[in-house]
């Protein structure tokens, strides 16, 4: 099973980067699965303008932009989105990079880590109620960083119980994910 960790902010300076390189680090001593860092800056999506509702695209875009964000998030059968909070929300641009497609999510599994000043709580309550449109499987489990303890100069610093909220993020979200793969392969078998 292969699992994307987006970092959803694309702010220059943003803390998302080196909470998305904590995660990465951490994934990299995982044997459950393939886990792979996905920047959503490096994309430079357009806002959504297509005619066509994602939806209904089959997986086919008219920006080039759109196209290449479509065939990278395709490639995953689960997520873990880096979300800071912003304005008691979820970022504008991480909004627009999910809006912007539509199967590619569709009955995926994810887990969340948030930042901000209170943990990204509200942005990750609020991921939870946009992606139950994609039939999103959402873990129980996510993590909270604070601006305010779990950074260090900029950089995810976090302290130790931080490390093990993530290890149970791992856990579900792999128990998740393989769960869905296994009832999917064996209705395509049926």
């Amino acid at each position: 099973m292969k699992i994307g960790i987006i970092v959803g902010s694309t702010r220059n300076g943003r803390a998302g980067e080196s909470v998305g390189q904590w995660v990465a680090k951490q994934a990299a001593e995982r044997t459950g699965a393939e886990y792979e860092l996905v920047d959503l800056a490096a994309y430079n999506l357009p806002m959504f303008d297509e005619a066509t509702h994602p939806m209904m695209a089959n997986k086919k875009y008219a920006s080039a932009e759109v196209q290449a964000w479509s065939d990278k998030i395709d490639q995953f059968d689960g997520y873990i989105f880096i979300t800071p909070e912003y304005n008691h929300s979820v970022p504008a641009a991480f909004k627009n990079a999910v809006d912007s497609l539509g199967s590619e999510w569709v009955g995926k599994a994810l887990s969340l880590v948030g930042y901000g000043a209170v943990g990204g709580v509200r942005a990750i309550e609020h991921w939870r109620q946009i992606t139950a449109n994609f039939s999103m499987a959402v873990t129980r489990a996510e993590v909270n960083l604070s601006l305010f303890t779990d950074f260090a100069e900029g950089v995810c610093t976090p302290a130790g119980m931080q490390d093990q909220q993530l290890g149970k993020v791992f856990d579900e979200l792999e128990q998740l994910t393989g769960a869905i793969l296994s009832v999917a392969g064996a209705n395509a078998n049926a």
